[in-house]
């Protein structure tokens, strides 16, 4: 793939501009894949088992592919308004980005969405023989075929539940790190230009992965309920997180988010 190609994707009818910047990244559970411009991508760049497989010298190659077009784009742009980016005096940016990184690991709101990936894998490795004989039994339920019994539903919800809270829980830090470091460092260039706080829009990411998550906990809370102490210290957990970061980013869930929350309409703003 080179520049042109990039360019050609990107002028495809229906795609929605920016839909990847505020998004989960669950590509297989999005109905906006068709409008995306990474997934375009994506799909340009399916050729062969061999370009899919992070083993083979395909992947990479193709991997290298992406990032020299993305440089290639990136100095016609910067050209384009007169900035040489080659000979630009990054020293000074690296180290205030690794300060801004430090302290937002320091955050409360971080470190507690932190300590969640850290209980939720706790939780779940103590769960294993739980969730195994959880599988006995609901295979045992099947053969029986007691009235009103369903037990392939049950197991359907289960696996929906885990399959939640496995992609998010390392969703919310990273979304968190970003609110946080480009709260402090954008606020006020944002606000004097007119542009939406990318700090809101990660925040927002971040409160929607804490929801489902939420959800997809009181699933399991339902069905064992065994556990219902340990799942709910998890839930009171997430439950604070929520409010800390409703709390310091107030604006968030009121985010527009392009695709999900409005359609763009020729660069239109939202409704």
């Amino acid at each position: 793939m080179n520049k042109d190609d990039v360019k050609r994707l990107a002028r495809r009818p229906g795609l929605i501009a920016g839909i990847y910047n505020y998004c989960d990244r669950w590509c297989e559970r999005c109905p906006f894949t068709a409008r995306c411009m990474n997934c375009a991508m994506q799909e340009e760049q399916r050729g062969d088992d061999g370009a899919n497989d992070v083993e083979s010298t395909q992947f990479w190659d193709k991997l290298s592919d992406v990032f020299n077009v993305t440089l290639e784009l990136l100095r016609e742009s910067a050209a384009e308004h007169g900035i040489d980016i080659d000979n630009l005096d990054m020293t000074g940016v690296a180290e205030e980005e690794a300060r801004a990184e430090q302290n937002a690991k320091k955050h409360p709101i971080a470190k507690a969405a932190m300590d969640y990936i850290l209980m939720r894998d706790a939780w779940m490795k103590r769960a294993q023989e739980l969730f195994r004989q959880a599988e006995i039994d609901l295979q045992r339920e099947a053969e029986l075929e007691l009235p009103g019994s369903k037990p392939h539903l049950k197991a359907v919800q289960i696996s929906d539940a885990l399959e939640v809270i496995s992609w998010y829980h390392t969703m919310i830090y990273p979304k968190m790190m970003r609110a946080i470091q480009q709260d402090w460092g954008e606020r006020d260039w944002e606000e004097e230009n007119g542009f939406p706080k990318d700090s809101d829009g990660s925040a927002k990411v971040a409160l929607i992965s804490i929801d489902r998550s939420i959800g997809a906990w009181g699933i399991l809370r339902a069905h064992f309920p065994q556990e219902e102490d340990s799942v709910l210290d998890i839930l009171v957990h997430l439950e604070r997180l929520r409010k800390a970061i409703e709390k310091a980013f107030p604006d968030a869930r009121a985010f527009q988010r392009p695709g999900f929350d409005y359609i763009p309409e020729n660069g239109g703003e939202p409704a």
